[in-house]
């Protein structure tokens, strides 16, 4: 009976909570939805997590400068229809993964190995404004908002069920741009920003058909089974028939005409076309050195840099490969070099901090593990940093990192709780 009432608290509590919460208009459709998320707050939220989500999928595109702020500015014109005034932003990434995304906010990314799949201008109009569309009629929120009752029924229930056989429910809380870009929108989501979408392309002076032609493409690649793909643009953008038919009804009651921007667009990304087979054999390495062939990643990482030398990630590479073999001295070179070329990377710092650690060079290592924490917060730069404030003698400081460490799930952060239990 203690348990049931306390239950029955529990939820009353947290219905009571939800019952205050004012609706909001959808600033695109006109209807009504949940409001948990403000509006300052969306553009907060954005703001803070723009740079780690970036990091995670690979950190800027910055051999090709002009490349970004080309995409930006179709962005920007695309963005003047918006029904929103959120500081809308957008990037390339240095990924080769088909896919786009949107945070709340208007801060939005592009996939360099997206932009290599798209024929014109109109095409990456349609996909920009698609995720405009996310951002202005406050998908990427309701996704935020989702999960915060998600986690207030967790909550319920762990009040429920403390003092019980099952003790306190633990919750950990992951990134917010890594639950906005993992988020699979509903079909309803779907089919608003293609709809909206095409309406601010044509606003924009874009031909609103390659939205259907674009989506055409993504049926056909979809039921190849590609796998680069599916676990891109199509696990979170899932295409259909359903989505192309309705796209060729919406074109039918927009204004013809508009720009597809073919030779613009050809000319922009015709670097990235070019350098495409750079990319192609770093991934090609990047798997030899998972499977202990050193060589052969240090061999397609020189065939790499032979077309790309300005890509960090390439020397990056030669780094690790060198790393494997104990060429320590080697692999600091290529690590510096990495760094030059793209020192706003978390990935090259935590590898430069680990080979400094272990030539003992504990000053050097700590900078480099701090800089990589400020890029993106990762677990095993925080258990490096842990185990350098040991050697120290900073015992709280170590505890400290090894509590942030020890929030990973991986294998890094049940080592790091261990070591947190030994101090």
């Amino acid at each position: 009976m203690q348990r049931h009432a306390r239950f029955t608290v529990a939820l009353s509590c947290a219905l009571t909570m939800l019952a205050v919460v004012a609706c909001v208009e959808n600033p695109v459709t006109g209807e009504r939805n949940l409001g948990l998320v403000s509006e300052p707050q969306e553009i907060q939220l954005g703001k803070e997590n723009y740079v780690p989500t970036q990091q995670m999928q690979g950190g800027e595109y910055e051999t090709d400068p002009e490349l970004s702020r080309y995409v930006n500015g179709v962005g920007q014109k695309l963005a003047q229809a918006a029904k929103r005034d959120l500081p809308y932003e957008f990037v390339v990434l240095n990924n080769d993964v088909p896919n786009a995304w949107a945070l709340p906010g208007g801060k939005m990314a592009v996939n360099r190995g997206l932009l290599v799949e798209l024929n014109n201008e109109a095409e990456l109009a349609a996909v920009l404004g698609h995720e405009i569309v996310h951002a202005d009629a406050r998908h990427t929120a309701q996704t935020l908002e989702r999960g915060m009752l998600l986690q207030l029924g967790v909550i319920a229930a762990g009040v429920a069920a403390r003092d019980s056989e099952y003790g306190d429910l633990a919750v950990g809380a992951g990134m917010v741009g890594a639950q906005v870009i993992n988020s699979k929108y509903g079909r309803d989501a779907e089919l608003e920003a293609d709809r909206y979408g095409m309406q601010y392309m044509v606003e924009a002076g874009y031909d609103p058909q390659a939205a259907v032609s674009l989506q055409e493409t993504f049926v056909r690649l979809s039921e190849g089974r590609n796998p680069n793909w599916l676990e891109g643009l199509f696990a979170s953008h899932p295409p259909s028939q359903e989505r192309v038919d309705r796209n060729r009804a919406y074109v039918a009651e927009l204004s013809a005409g508009g720009t597809l921007g073919r030779d613009a667009y050809q000319q922009k990304t015709a670097h990235i076309r070019k350098v495409k087979p750079a990319y192609d054999s770093y991934n090609e390495g990047i798997k030899a050195l998972a499977e202990g062939n050193s060589e052969l990643a240090e061999k397609k990482a020189r065939e790499a840099i032979a077309i790309e030398p300005r890509e960090g990630k390439f020397h990056g590479l030669l780094g690790q490969s060198a790393m494997q073999r104990k060429q320590h001295d080697a692999a600091l070179k290529n690590f510096n070099k990495a760094i030059e070329l793209n020192p706003r990377y978390f990935e090259y710092y935590v590898y430069r901090g680990l080979l400094r650690r272990e030539n003992g060079d504990l000053q050097g290592a700590r900078q480099d593990l701090e800089q990589s924490n400020q890029l993106l917060p990762t677990a095993i730069a925080h258990e490096l940093l842990g185990d350098i404030a040991v050697q120290q003698g900073r015992r709280n400081d170590a505890a400290q990192h090894y509590q942030v460490a020890a929030q990973s799930p991986s294998a890094v952060g049940k080592r790091a709780a261990e070591k947190l239990q030994r101090l």
